[in-house]
């Protein structure tokens, strides 16, 4: 295969991730051309790194934490259809770059909840219970092409798996810059200071369940705090990702600068570019399925649907769709 064969198919897979690339709300305005062209900078020679050896495409995706706490963002604390058709848009994006390139591509989920439970609020308890429950998913749509990778799954943290509060340390220890230079990586740019108010956001709502008895604002100072140590944590997990899969494409669920190493996608339609299936429901709108907040269904007057006794889904018909648009 020439070099110009390589590009191309470096190229076709290029174009099948920015289908679904995940844009900041405030970029709407910017040049989706010079956009790409600055995306195609970074990722085109590190796709085309794997075509050139005849090699799998390996992508890896921090994701698929846990379920929020909050009833009235999600159906319950484990993956529904939500996570089901995530997990299925994930699959056959890989399927289709094999229609084109041979080798195919693999996508390993790197499910961060153990990496920053404590600090979401989320027991671990119920974090391993997703993540079991998310592999069971994995096998039962028959998903080939997606491998899972957790904290104790680090070869080099031994036997230490079952301490959860021992593997976060030494994650911290190893991989995580200083609070103080996180701060300052984030005020430093546009994109920092929104991912920091997009995390903050999250943990304000998660912390409104019905039995938070605290004030709005002592919650939202609270959430803050927090949101610095996620973010923390979440680049050190990065880090971590980087030593142990130094090659792979790495994708994000959240919206990324063009020059990024790292590359934001949808799984699911939806109208907020922040919002994941685990802070969200799935929505049957006249056979289209797209995400939004438990309450916002509620709101548009969503029927719950229910899955070998398990609520599922919501299904509405009309207002939705226009809901997504508006």
């Amino acid at each position: 295969m020439s070099l110009a064969e390589h590009d191309a198919i470096a190229r076709r897979v290029l174009d099948e991730l920015l289908l679904y690339r995940r844009r900041y709300p405030a970029h709407a305005g910017r040049d989706p051309v010079d956009e790409a062209r600055r995306i195609a900078a970074v990722q085109l020679p590190r796709i085309a790194a794997f075509v050139a050896d005849g090699q799998p495409i390996e992508f890896v995706l921090p994701a698929f934490p846990a379920k929020s706490p909050n009833p009235g963002k999600v159906l319950h604390r484990l993956p529904d259809m939500a996570e089901r058709l995530s997990l299925s848009f994930l699959n056959h994006l890989c399927q289709r770059i094999q229609l084109f390139y041979p080798p195919g591509a693999r996508l390993v989920v790197c499910s961060d909840g153990r990496v920053f439970g404590d600090l979401v609020k989320i027991d671990d308890t119920d974090i391993s219970a997703y993540q079991d429950a998310l592999a069971s998913l994995i096998h039962e749509i028959g998903a080939t092409h997606i491998g899972l990778f957790n904290l104790e799954d680090v070869a080099a943290y031994g036997d230490h798996g079952d301490d959860h509060d021992w593997l976060r340390e030494r994650l911290l220890r190893e991989h995580a810059d200083s609070l103080d230079s996180v701060r300052g990586t984030l005020m430093a740019s546009d994109e920092g200071v929104m991912l920091y108010r997009a995390i903050s956001r999250f943990l304000l709502e998660d912390g409104l369940t019905p039995d938070y008895a605290g004030s709005r604002t002592a919650l939202q100072r609270d959430a803050k705090e927090r949101a610095l140590g996620v973010i923390q944590r979440s680049w050190a997990w990065g880090n971590l990702l980087a030593e142990y899969f130094p090659r792979a494409i790495r994708l994000s669920i959240h919206p990324q600068p063009a020059d990024s190493l790292k590359l934001g996608i949808h799984m699911l339609p939806t109208r907020d570019d922040w919002l994941t299936p685990w802070h969200g429901v799935a929505v049957n709108a006249d056979n289209r399925f797209i995400l939004m907040k438990r309450s916002e269904a509620l709101a548009l007057g969503a029927e719950l649907v229910e899955i070998n006794g398990r609520p599922s889904h919501y299904r509405c018909c009309e207002a939705a769709p226009a809901a997504l648009s508006a």
